[in-house]
């Protein structure tokens, strides 16, 4: 791992692959640190030639932390009052984009997961010139009326933090059996590996809340998504509780010419029986958007 100086911050970066190759940029979701990129999934990408960079977003993992800034007013957000949000998804693609000026890579192939998918999103339309391919994941449209949770994923998402150790491996196994996928088997110690490497990496629930107030505050990007001009796939789990199918297909009918893929019985989670799926989608749309 290596860390780069990009948009006046520190962001955590590990990269796959030849650097001769083709670059493909993954982006996080919400408070996941780029180690739930799984290793292996990421070999599988950079294994068609592709230099596979991972990374933590501001605020999460070994990046930069915004320990001055305050936490969001939720409540005051859900109404339209954004005073409280420290930063914007808008900021958190420039983030992107001065990883890339920092690796010196002009473009790229942008993969993104949920809040990544939003980031993605945005990388695409607030930096067009630097995105080959755009690959949105288990993502909606920021339209409120498209992939609302359901109420059993909002408890979730809405829960206080726990703080010691234990506790929070235990409620991330608790979580995934929520937000998990009925249709694949559920690896709990798979779950549980992830969640005490994450643990012990960097436990920071502060910048989760940050985070959760820029996806909350932002706006509506449908329209702004309508004027893409790039190769663009749509992935989906038929069974995803937190971003609920409906926003996935409204993304890929806003991006122009974008293919929608749904997984049958996939949550919001890329479990690895997924993997094969989803790497044949990435790389298809990303052969579409050429080497660089």
């Amino acid at each position: 791992m290596a860390t780069a100086s990009a948009n006046g911050i520190d962001i955590e970066y590990e990269t796959f692959g030849s650097p001769d190759d083709p670059a493909m940029l993954l982006i996080m979701g919400l408070g996941g640190q780029l180690i739930v990129w799984d290793d292996e999934l990421c070999r599988r990408l950079a294994a068609h030639g592709l230099h596979v960079i991972r990374f933590d977003n501001r605020d999460v993992g070994l990046s930069t932390k915004f320990d001055d800034a305050p936490l969001p007013d939720m409540m005051a957000v859900l109404q339209g009052d954004r005073s409280s949000v420290a930063y914007t998804l808008d900021d958190m693609a420039a983030d992107a984009v001065g990883l890339l000026d920092a690796l010196g890579i002009a473009k790229a192939h942008v993969v993104g997961v949920s809040m990544g998918g939003m980031i993605a999103q945005l990388l695409a339309i607030d930096h067009p010139e630097r995105v080959l391919s755009l690959a949105s994941i288990m993502s909606t449209t920021g339209d409120p009326s498209v992939g609302a949770p359901t109420p059993e994923a909002m408890a979730i998402l809405m829960r206080p933090p726990e703080q010691e150790r234990e506790a929070v491996i235990a409620a991330e196994v608790d979580t995934h059996k929520v937000l998990g996928s009925p249709g694949f088997d559920i690896d709990e110690e798979r779950t549980r590996r992830r969640a005490t490497a994450a643990y012990d990496r960097s436990f920071y629930p502060a910048g989760t809340a940050r985070q959760l107030g820029a996806v909350v505050g932002a706006t509506d990007r449908t329209e702004r998504l309508s004027h893409l001009d790039v190769p663009a796939v749509v992935i989906h789990g038929s069974a995803d509780p937190l971003v609920t199918p409906s926003g996935g297909e409204a993304t890929a009918k806003a991006i122009p010419g974008a293919e929608l893929i749904t997984i049958e019985g996939m949550g919001h989670e890329l479990p690895p029986e997924s993997w094969p799926t989803v790497v044949e989608a990435i790389v298809g749309n990303a052969e579409q958007g050429g080497p660089r």
